[in-house]
């Protein structure tokens, strides 16, 4: 590809000053318009492009990963032209790490129900309210907030979308501690914060529209990542399958051969989902893709410990995680971790309801409460 080769032929050797010049270079998501970091491509086109940059300083996914895989597609459907300048580029490079405000104590899987108030004074926007599972907040500079802007209309509307100042005065991180014993998510306190109405992403009362594209692309983003045949979780258990002869049952024999046919309905599912998203926005297929995860890396550590006779963890002293890391660390972490795959980013329960409804076409469930004011519901 002549574009990657002529960018490093005059490339920067430090990682930052690279990263910074292949955005600049339309390199970063060549499918993204010219000057926000792409060439105006096909997504196709990124993964030749990945290839011949294979070897050169890389992103640091598991830190980015929210930035992204959700803030990033985000801004680019509803942001205007001086937020996608203003925060595409250090939000790929990863000089500003992202996180996600949306889950509350009261609003988790209905996420409609939030109740974190935004009230405007002048050109500026007043934020109260607590969010929760908050991935990367001890780190995050910037993030993206579901807040509601008007009580008296119905739960689905009345919301506003933002860009939120981690650093405002009024915003408070503090760790949850996980069945890893580490915290690599975070309760959030908003109080009294300020945020300018440019921070603001689509029109007041459209943000359950707006959080609706990140919701999608968080899912494809968890799911629907590309995989070679036998690679992933499927490749660590095949390791372990091979390093321990000692231990093969018919029984584990069938089950590794049941979860490698879902593993390959899985990864080939993802082939089909990224050429669809080839074509225009995601849609309702990556609950699937997002659930199919959930429930095969749960299988496959489950299988994995198995084989490996081994729980053992390494470390059980809370600290503050950067990532999640499946492939760097031991069976017991992979197998503790996977259980939070289920909840994160939407759970299997939320998921199966949107297959349902929006990808079967089955009836809804009653929803007693679709035209009822927020400020009327029972809480």
């Amino acid at each position: 590809m002549d574009v990657v080769r002529n960018f490093l032929a005059n490339a920067p050797t430090d990682r930052l000053e690279f990263l910074r010049a292949r955005f600049d270079a339309g390199l970063a998501w060549v499918h993204f318009p010219e000057g926000l970091g792409g060439l105006g491509w096909s997504r196709e086109a990124q993964q030749e492009v990945e290839r011949e940059l294979a070897g050169t300083p890389q992103l640091d996914t598991g830190v980015q990963g929210i930035g992204l895989g959700m803030a990033a597609p985000t801004i680019l459907a509803f942001g205007t032209q001086e937020q996608k300048e203003r925060f595409l580029r250090p939000l790929w490079t990863g000089e500003e790490i992202w996180c996600q405000l949306f889950s509350e104590p009261g609003a988790g899987s209905d996420l409609a129900t939030l109740g974190t108030r935004a009230v405007r004074d002048g050109d500026e926007w007043i934020i109260d309210g607590q969010k929760v599972w908050t991935s990367g907040a001890h780190h995050a500079r910037w993030a993206i907030l579901v807040a509601r802007t008007d009580p008296d209309v119905p739960k689905h509307r009345g919301m506003t979308y933002f860009i939120c100042d981690m650093h405002a005065p009024g915003v408070e991180v503090r760790p949850l501690r996980q069945i890893t014993g580490e915290a690599e998510f975070n309760e959030v306190f908003l109080t009294g914060v300020r945020l300018g109405d440019d921070l603001r992403l689509g029109e007041v009362g459209d943000g359950w529209r707006v959080a609706q594209t990140t919701l999608m692309n968080e899912r494809v983003a968890i799911g629907g990542a590309p995989v070679r045949r036998g690679g992933g979780m499927m490749g660590v258990v095949l390791d372990a399958w091979r390093d321990h002869p000692e231990l093969r049952t018919h029984d584990l024999h069938q089950r590794l051969l049941s979860l490698w046919v879902e593993a390959e309905v899985t990864r080939l599912s993802g082939v089909r989902l990224r050429e669809q998203l080839a074509a225009g926005e995601p849609g309702p297929e990556g609950s699937g893709m997002k659930l199919s995860f959930a429930k095969l890396n749960q299988a496959l550590s489950g299988l994995d410990v198995e084989l490996r006779r081994d729980l053992s963890y390494d470390d059980w002293t809370f600290k503050r995680s950067d990532g999640v890391d499946f492939f760097g660390r031991e069976a017991g972490y992979r197998y503790l971790r996977a259980k939070g795959n289920s909840i994160e980013g939407g759970t299997s329960e939320i998921l199966r309801n949107i297959i349902a409804e929006r990808v079967l076409g089955l009836p809804s469930e009653p929803r007693v409460d679709k035209d009822v004011p927020w400020k009327d519901l029972p809480r």
